[in-house]
């Protein structure tokens, strides 16, 4: 069955993360918590479907109050995939030096926050352009992405640095850099592509990571918690909890 190609692909990647990444995933967790324990942000960024591990982090069941989401619309869902923010614009915008530096321009920052960057090959322009912002405001910059094997490939951006190049730390997502891994007869290109998953287990690798720092300092998360659970009474006020907490680190408070 060709489909347990990708499920074998998938499982690889994840025992290569857990074989050779862990203690670049504790190092970046600690510059989170530290972060997030002084009331500020770990603010987190991508592009196309490296949005999906930051949709993935908060707000979501089992996340908590500290990840602050930059997702650009222009930059994430294909819903129309043609016409109105179609892929050929998403295409285009990524790799337009200065976009992402415009972007910067809509928030407010702090040098103890920490940025979050995920790109896959960390090549493309807005990625780095937000990287080299925030380096400028005196923030740590993380990056996830395929960087052993987007080594050598040629930055897109003026200043000659790819992602991973700029970053504090990165964390290599171990996803082969043409993303797809299926092979099937007849046709030149692959199935199956395995960054997403990547992705998303680094994410619940370091969030996970970063609440067990805090806890052991004894710093008190505000937890996402599920509202489907029958005879849980105190959901909604857990909910209600921790979004006020969120709107007051957003209020500065």
């Amino acid at each position: 069955m060709l489909a347990l190609q990708w499920l074998t692909h998938a499982r690889d990647v994840m025992n290569k993360i857990e074989s050779t990444q862990l203690d670049n995933i504790k190092a970046a967790a600690t510059v989170m918590a530290n972060s997030i324990e002084c009331g500020r942000w770990v603010h987190t960024f991508g592009c196309g479907h490296a949005t999906i591990p930051i949709e993935e982090m908060y707000p979501r069941i089992g996340g908590f109050v500290g990840f602050h989401p930059m997702v650009e619309l222009p930059l994430t869902f294909f819903t129309r995939i043609t016409g109105e923010m179609g892929v050929h614009q998403f295409v285009f915008l990524e790799r337009v030096e200065g976009y992402g530096t415009e972007i910067m321009k809509g928030y407010t920052f702090d040098p103890r926050d920490t940025m979050w960057v995920f790109s896959h090959s960390g090549i493309n322009n807005v990625n780095i352009d937000v990287a080299l912002e925030a380096k400028k405001r005196g923030m740590q910059v993380i990056a996830y992405g395929s960087a052993a094997a987007a080594k050598g490939k040629q930055t897109r951006h003026s200043s000659g640095k790819t992602i991973f190049d700029i970053a504090d730390i990165v964390v290599d997502s171990c996803a082969p850099i043409e993303d797809a891994t299926v092979p099937i007869k007849n046709h030149p290109d692959k199935l199956g592509p395995v960054s997403t998953m990547a992705f998303v287990t680094t994410v619940w690798l370091t969030v996970i990571t970063v609440a067990e720092i805090l806890v052991e300092r004894g710093f008190k998360l505000h937890i996402h918690p599920s509202h489907n659970v029958p005879g849980d009474t105190t959901a909604k006020q857990r909910l209600e909890e921790a979004l006020a907490t969120y709107k007051q680190r957003i209020a500065g408070v």
